[in-house]
């Protein structure tokens, strides 16, 4: 268990109970030390469940998720990045606290139609009426010899 709180922002703060990680061996550099130690950190939270957040943050971190979540609503984030388990650990609880930070950005404003100005639609038609000139002038030569 993640003893101590996970700080998001003034509004949403992860208890520690909430936390759940696991200490497994990683791969990579790091020599026999990697055979030894368990170094990586899964870090588990249930995003489905949890009081910490509202429903539009939790739907969004659902969304942003992916295949990190679990069909029970259970978030695994897994860190193997460094060879310490503190960095480890660190980081993983860094990804989650830049996933929920993500999830509750407001919605971007919604699309305003915008109408092209006179003078835009002017010098299009007559760019369009140039471009057919030209083409009619590519006809063949009537006439001649």
């Amino acid at each position: 268990m993640a003893s101590d709180a996970l700080y998001i922002n003034d509004r949403i703060t992860i208890a520690g109970w909430e936390l759940t990680e696991q200490f497994v061996l990683a791969g990579g550099p790091g020599g026999q030390n990697v055979n030894k130690v368990s170094t990586a950190v899964q870090l588990f939270f249930n995003l489905q469940n949890s009081p910490s957040m509202n429903d539009r943050v939790k739907a969004n971190a659902m969304k942003l998720a992916g295949r990190r979540l679990s069909k029970e609503g259970v978030l695994m984030i897994e860190a193997s990045r460094f060879r310490s388990q503190d960095r480890n650990r660190e980081d993983a609880r860094d990804r989650l606290k830049e996933m929920i930070l993500k999830a509750a950005e407001p919605p971007p404003p919604p699309r305003r139609k915008t109408k092209p100005t006179k003078g835009s639609i002017e010098r299009r038609l007559k760019e369009k009426s140039g471009r057919a000139e030209v083409k009619k002038l590519r006809g063949r030569a009537s006439g001649g010899e």
